[in-house]
């Protein structure tokens, strides 16, 4: 029985001894294929079929690196409406939905404040490295936790942790909510800014360094040209569409690009996130980051988080399937060859992972698909909303019956229809029926049924996921396929479908095995993998499952 005792002691003793014995700065080993450094890469408004699209010209160092050394999850969809950046951004690193993670769209109605708020919006902090309101930003409305967040719990707030991106939405949601830093763009100065929210009074060193570098005035100070001869641009429709936005200062949008003579006639600094160049200089302060913050360099996992914004912005202004859409693609594609020939001589190949995938896809053109003779259009919220006033005010009496409007749902004035003593069910159900009559619209559900229905598949469920108890809507459209709001803009995004859903996930790097899949995949299950890879717990309102073939 002594022998015994001896024995369970040193068993109880031993670890207690190490945790006495260890310093606390000493760096976690790394277990298997755990990364030194993790680079979540988000390219905003990125359809699987620019990968196949474009791949003739894209080098062998860039996407088709990726795609061919990598595990591509072909068939991965975001399971949620509406698909928007900061929903998607939200969802890919918290592995939930706005059901849960309350980032409901960039945009939403506030019905305590009555007015609408910014999904990254935040007064009660300051800009840190200008003088602008572009800095009053946090993600305090983030609900959930994210795998950033999850990471430095895991090491004790030992890794570094980077928010990068041209909007701000695209840093500051994947971050977290307590990373080493996160740096957007100051359309009115050209630099990279922060916020107080992230403890700082100034910007850190590298930062300012990067600033002072004055990229942004380079890059504006040269045209965007094309990468290769016109005529190679054969998976683009004609240099010259009238739906496509002419830039002010040219007459129609066609190559080049003069950006120092168009710069001032178009914002000056707000001119960059439209080009290329917006995606480079992501580039650049993404490589400054890494080297300002001496990330991947010990033992202890870091991550950066990337996101590439001008491909919005430019796939916005002229559409899928335009010159220009295509020509940032092949420069992107170089930048992310840069991307990965600099991980690999600093960090290491096979000590980095790297996951690519998007925050959302987008529609093809309406008046593009009817002149193909397939069915789409455009409507009009205007018209949505006197439609259903007009319809409330012949049923219910006068009264400004419709709060707001906005992502395609109606807000319904709660204590007007309290007042009339009329039920909310009743009322909504009313707004329903009313909205099937509008051209455009394919369905129509109310919050009553998103609250005490549970929907399994289609599109009701992709609404009840992104469906949010506080914040959402009374009554939720879901348009017809290649339907959207008439706006000034080539195409968007939002819906549901496909077009809007589909997306490539692509992880490469630090034991990845090179294949692909066509399981469906849900975009809520990258932060999810990302847990079991990184060994540390699921995001606390994780719902996503992880990718097998990723983790065997």
């Amino acid at each position: 029985m002594k022998k015994l005792a001896k024995f369970l002691l040193v068993i109880i003793c031993i670890p207690f001894a190490c945790v006495q014995n260890s310093n606390e700065n000493t760096p976690l080993k790394r277990n298997g294929n755990k990364p030194k450094l993790v680079v979540g890469i988000v390219i905003d408004q990125f359809r699987p079929d620019y990968l196949t699209r474009y791949a003739e010209h894209f080098s062998e160092d860039g996407f088709k690196r990726l795609v061919a050394d990598g595990f591509y999850n072909k068939n991965t969809h975001f399971n949620y409406i509406p698909t928007y950046t900061g929903p998607g951004h939200a969802s890919v690193y918290t592995g939930t939905t706005p059901a849960t993670h309350g980032i409901i769209g960039n945009d939403w109605y506030d019905r305590e404040l009555k007015k609408t708020v910014y999904c990254a919006g935040d007064t009660a902090v300051q800009t840190v490295g200008s003088e602008s309101r572009q800095g009053l930003m946090s993600p305090h409305r983030m609900l959930s936790s994210t795998i950033t967040d999850e990471l430095s719990f895991a090491t004790n707030f030992r890794s570094k942790v980077v928010g990068v991106a041209i909007k701000d939405r695209g840093s500051i949601l994947p971050a977290g909510h307590n990373p080493t830093g996160a740096f957007w763009y100051d359309s009115s100065t050209g630099d990279f800014i922060s916020s107080s929210y992230y403890d700082i009074a100034a910007l850190p060193q590298w930062v300012q360094d990067f600033n002072a570098r004055k990229l942004s005035d380079k890059y504006l100070d040269s045209a965007w040209t094309l990468s290769m001869e016109a005529e190679k641009y054969t998976q683009s429709t004609a240099d010259d569409k009238a739906y496509e936005t002419v830039v002010k200062g040219k007459e129609k949008a066609v190559f080049p690009y003069d950006l120092k003579e168009l710069r001032e006639k178009n914002g000056n600094f707000k001119l960059l996130p439209s080009t290329p160049f917006g995606n480079t200089i992501s580039t650049d302060l993404a490589i400054a980051a890494i080297e300002g913050e001496q990330m991947g360099q010990d033992s202890i996992t870091d991550f950066l988080a990337l996101s590439y914004s001008s491909t919005d912005y430019i796939g916005h202004g002229f559409g899928p399937r335009s010159v220009e859409v295509q020509d940032t693609y092949l420069k992107l594609d170089q930048d992310i060859a840069r991307l990965l020939n600099y991980l690999d001589e600093t960090v290491g190949k096979d000590e980095y992972l790297i996951f690519v995938t998007s925050d959302h896809g987008c529609a093809e053109v309406p008046s593009y698909m009817t002149s193909k003779k397939m069915p789409a259009g455009y409507y009009s919220s205007k018209n949505y909303k006197e439609s259903i006033q007009t319809a409330l005010t012949e049923k219910y009496g006068n009264g400004d019956w419709l709060e707001y409007y906005s992502n395609e749902q109606f807000f319904l004035d709660h204590d007007l229809i309290a007042k009339k003593k009329i039920k909310l069910d009743e009322i909504r159900q009313f707004v329903v029926d009313q909205s099937l009559k509008l051209e455009g619209v394919a369905k129509a559900y109310s919050a009553s049924d998103m609250q005490q229905i549970e929907f399994t598949e289609g599109i009701a469920s992709a609404l009840q996921m992104g469906y949010h108890f506080k914040r959402s809507g009374d009554v939720l459209l879901v348009l017809e396929p290649g339907w959207f709001h008439q706006t000034s803009i080539a195409t968007t995004h939002g819906s549901g479908y496909a077009y809007d859903s589909h997306v490539p996930l692509i992880w490469f790097g630090a034991g990845i095995k090179s294949g692909e899949s066509y399981k469906r995949q849900s975009i809520d299950d990258i932060a999810v993998t990302l847990s079991f890879l990184l060994e540390t717990k699921l995001p606390n309102g994780a719902t996503g499952e992880p990718v097998l073939e990723v983790l065997e």
